[in-house]
């Protein structure tokens, strides 16, 4: 009796422990555990939209970029897709625009604005097209022109919103802390951007599509 009892509340323990809530929204389930949050969504549309528009416009059929602002910034939520592979083949920290919060911190972390406009220091949504190569002040002193696309993201270049690295941004997932928040470049860190620029180099005309979802 004594056994059967102590073996229920070990089972019970354990159960507790591992314990996982699902929840959907917009196409997005959370798994939640109590030791390591996780986070999955199904990008599979966005996958499809991108191969028929990077054809049509004449665009890399090669790889893609996908950038999610809909994911808590403590979590990779840069995203390279291989169009041949069918598979996200790497996948970085990123920073958004900290809006009329404070330049650098994280007040933002969970729910990312999003804006077109000047002086919002918020990152726009949309699809872009990765141009030229140039030089940047920020960590490893490249960065990359962003060709804003749509309507959500046409001042992109007037706004000097470029692809970058930055120091402050971690090379890892740091939830439940946020990545630290620039004036609306996505910016990724400088080990994360060496990577990215031996692939935009060989790369050219590469759709970065920017969602929330």
């Amino acid at each position: 009796m004594l056994f059967i009892i102590c073996l229920a509340f070990v089972f019970s323990c354990n159960k507790e422990s591992k314990r996982i809530t699902v929840s959907e929204n917009k196409n997005k389930s959370e798994a939640v555990s109590l030791e390591n949050p996780h986070i999955e969504v199904n990008y599979s549309n966005y996958y499809k939209e991108a191969t028929y528009y990077c054809k049509v416009n004449d665009l890399n059929q090669d790889k893609f970029i996908l950038i999610d602002l809909g994911l808590h910034s403590g979590y990779k939520r840069f995203f390279v897709y291989d169009f041949k592979m069918k598979e996200v083949s790497k996948s970085y920290m990123v920073s958004h625009g900290c809006g009329d919060n404070q330049w650098g911190g994280t007040s933002s972390k969970n729910n990312a604005r999003t804006s077109n406009e000047f002086d919002s220091h918020c990152s726009s949504v949309g699809k872009y097209v990765v141009l030229d190569r140039g030089v940047s002040q920020w960590g490893i002193k490249v960065n990359y022109v962003l060709q804003g696309k749509e309507k959500s993201n046409f001042n992109a270049r007037k706004r000097a919103i470029v692809l970058h690295s930055w120091e402050a941004v971690p090379d890892n997932e740091v939830y439940p802390e946020g990545t630290p928040e620039g004036w609306g470049c996505p910016a990724v860190s400088n080990e994360s951007m060496k990577e990215i620029d031996e692939l935009l180099k060989t790369n050219k005309k590469v759709l970065m599509w920017i969602i929330k979802t």
